[in-house]
């Protein structure tokens, strides 16, 4: 097989051995796991809290959740209900650690409404199709890797792109901040990439011929585990298309905009933001706007509904320093 090549596949006992922390010494693999993920969470939420990217990296490299979601996907590839189900509480008991971790940090903090705004937060509270697009493509590279015995150097890596442990960091901090949508944003997110390396790990892992190599030693119905699948992808995928396409819609009306202004010499356009039905523009600029009806009508011929528009006009102009 081109992916995983026979003298480099890794055994079904060598699998087993790197994605069940219930098989072989469980103490070490569970204190190993228990004590790396707080460790991760607590560097995660820190660098949230400090807008700190190179901080949220170090999270990714020693976070271990990967693990016990590897292991759902190749309990579903052979069948054995016993795995899904110690993978699952692994990672659900991992997920609430990590968000009481974010809370509890949050109510630390000198005034935590600031943390909002900062760009590790801003940046994992309204995933799109490109966040899944990307999971899935760490998805395979995180599969193939663990099925492989020369690629094991790409892992971490896979690590920092798949991001489990940040966006629950966001979700905890946006939680003790008083912000739920924002958690709820982030975690879809998180949601999205744990079920995009879930379906990419039984891709792989079946095309690697582990499916039927369980099927030889025992049988077992996937039926279920393909319908709660199919559900969830569709539940977090929703919300990232809805999401994608207010950064289109927003892209439109920002033109709009912009175009609108074109008679008002230094006017511009500095923001647009969504809230329900209702787009929100923001304007740096001369004291006198055109007529609002104008923008309104040109709106409302892009858009295939009526939006409601709020603009926010601050009255002045953008300086540039000299060099």
């Amino acid at each position: 097989m081109l992916l995983i090549p026979d003298d480099q596949r890794r055994t079904l006992d060598e699998l087993d051995d790197r994605l069940d922390l219930e098989t072989g010494d469980r103490g070490a693999k569970r204190s190993a796991f228990w004590v790396m993920l707080t460790l991760s969470a607590v560097i995660a939420v820190a660098g949230v809290a400090g807008d700190s990217t190179a901080t949220v990296i170090g999270a990714m490299i020693v976070a271990p959740l990967s693990t016990p979601i590897l292991g759902i996907g190749l309990g579903i590839t052979t069948a054995r209900g016993r795995l899904v189900r110690s993978s699952l509480l692994y990672v659900a008991a991992g997920v609430v650690l990590v968000v009481v971790i974010g809370a509890v940090v949050a109510q630390l903090l000198p005034n935590p409404t600031d943390v909002l705004s900062n760009s590790q937060v801003t940046g994992r509270t309204s995933p799109t199709l490109m966040d899944l697009l990307a999971a899935i493509a760490t998805g395979f590279a995180g599969a193939i890797a663990v099925a492989r015995r020369d690629v094991g150097d790409v892992l971490p890596g896979v690590a920092i792109a798949i991001s489990l442990v940040p966006p629950l960091g966001v979700v905890g901090v946006c939680l003790g901040s008083g912000a739920p949508a924002l958690a709820a944003g982030a975690f879809v997110l998180f949601a999205s990439n744990v079920v995009a390396l879930v379906i990419t790990a039984m891709v792989v892992l079946f095309a690697a011929g582990y499916g039927r190599e369980a099927a030889a030693e025992q049988g077992g119905s996937r039926a279920r585990a393909y319908v709660l699948l199919t559900l969830a992808a569709c539940v977090v995928t929703i919300p990232m298309v809805l999401n994608s396409l207010s950064s289109v819609w927003a892209q439109h009306i920002a033109d709009a905009a912009q175009d609108w202004l074109a008679d008002s010499p230094g006017a511009q356009v500095t923001g647009v933001t969504w809230q329900g039905r209702t787009a929100t523009i923001a304007v740096l600029g001369p004291a006198a706007l055109p007529p609002i009806e104008e923008l309104e009508q040109a709106v409302d011929d892009l858009l295939p509904w009526d939006p409601t528009l709020h603009v926010v006009h601050t009255v002045g102009e953008r300086v540039d320093a000299g060099g």
